[in-house]
């Protein structure tokens, strides 16, 4: 740093703010630096840097379940919006839900210097183990919900699931049943309150919902148990994607054609949703937006003084995509 300080005629101090971004710096200044680091073949040393810091360009991320498509997903959102933002991350994964677990996974991200840590905590226990986290450390929670002091990034789940609600309603559907995720998540209890809002907004009876626990094989059981209890239903809302597979062959198999006779709504829009025959009507989590925003939290309260949080939750809304596994009800029904 000494050597390009000298070629470009500028302070040690100068060299520093132009590799940290700093807004008060000429451009003229600016390029003569850059230009004196790309002659000298200058690469700024992290790990030197880390050490006189304490402190890395690093985010730590300790998961709990990475195996479903809302965690994988939102995992990789993160990584790729910490990496646009100039950092590394440092992923640690909880075997279970237990204060020791976190703890240990804390203290590990803690060895390695994270300036801070984001918490993917869909589940409810995930959220009472979060109580465990040093006061000092920045964190944000991301999915689920967060303790106390903690902000956190999340989809608007209730509003997700009462679009789906509403499409159904809205296509002439006056008996529809939900599957629900499972019973631990706080997703699977927003997306059920988002469908009893829905219904009872329209002055429709709120069956008892069938259960599932995210699975394809939960949502094909689902699809059989709905055929032999409820044969009048004409609308399902089905908590995720890979139930709403399950179910759709189910009831394929049952003979019931989809969406003549029953029209089906999911919720994530995986990849594949648009292949499924029929493809599939959905919500769509924008889960790049959801990293960029948790990255941007994040790095606000790393820099802010008080680390204690008081504000609301920053939510990014679901979205409805409309395709062929809905329709408006037969007029003999």
């Amino acid at each position: 740093m000494a050597d390009v300080a000298q070629l470009a005629g500028v302070s040690h101090q100068t060299v520093s703010r132009v590799l940290n971004d700093h807004p008060y710096v000429k451009e003229e200044t600016r390029a003569r630096v850059l230009e004196a680091m790309a002659k000298l073949g200058y690469r700024r040393n992290l790990t030197a840097r880390a050490l006189a810091r304490r402190q890395s360009e690093t985010i730590g991320v300790i998961a709990f379940d990475t195996s479903l498509h809302g965690p994988a997903s939102t995992l990789f959102s993160l990584e790729q919006a910490a990496r646009t933002a100039g950092y590394e991350v440092h992923v640690v994964t909880v075997p279970d839900l237990q204060p020791q677990s976190f703890a240990d996974a804390v203290d590990r991200l803690v060895a390695q210097s994270v300036c801070g840590v984001v918490v993917l905590a869909p589940q409810r226990a995930a959220v009472q183990v979060m109580v465990g986290l040093p006061a000092d450390l920045p964190a944000v929670a991301v999915e689920g919900g967060a303790a106390p002091g903690v902000p956190s990034v999340v989809v608007d789940q209730v509003d997700g699931a009462l679009q789906a609600t509403r499409h159904l309603v809205e296509l002439g559907h006056t008996e529809i049943v939900h599957v629900r995720g499972r019973q631990d998540w706080i997703e699977a209890e927003a997306r059920l309150e988002g469908w009893q809002l829905g219904m009872t907004q329209a002055g429709l009876r709120v069956r008892e919902p069938l259960l599932g626990d995210w699975s394809a094989r939960s949502g094909y059981d689902a699809g059989l148990v709905l055929r032999e209890r409820w044969p009048e239903v004409t609308g399902v809302f089905v908590a995720n994607d890979h139930m709403a597979l399950g179910l759709i062959r189910a009831l394929a198999e049952s003979g019931v054609d989809i969406p003549g006779e029953v029209s089906v709504v999911g919720f994530d829009d995986i990849a594949e949703a648009a292949y499924l025959r029929p493809p599939l009507t959905t919500v769509h989590q924008d889960f790049a937006e959801v990293g960029r925003r948790c990255v941007d939290v994040l790095l606000e309260r790393i820099e802010a003084a008080e680390r204690w949080f008081q504000g609301r939750p920053v939510v990014v809304p679901g979205r409805l995509v409309v395709r062929a596994s809905t329709a408006p009800v037969r007029p003999e029904r």
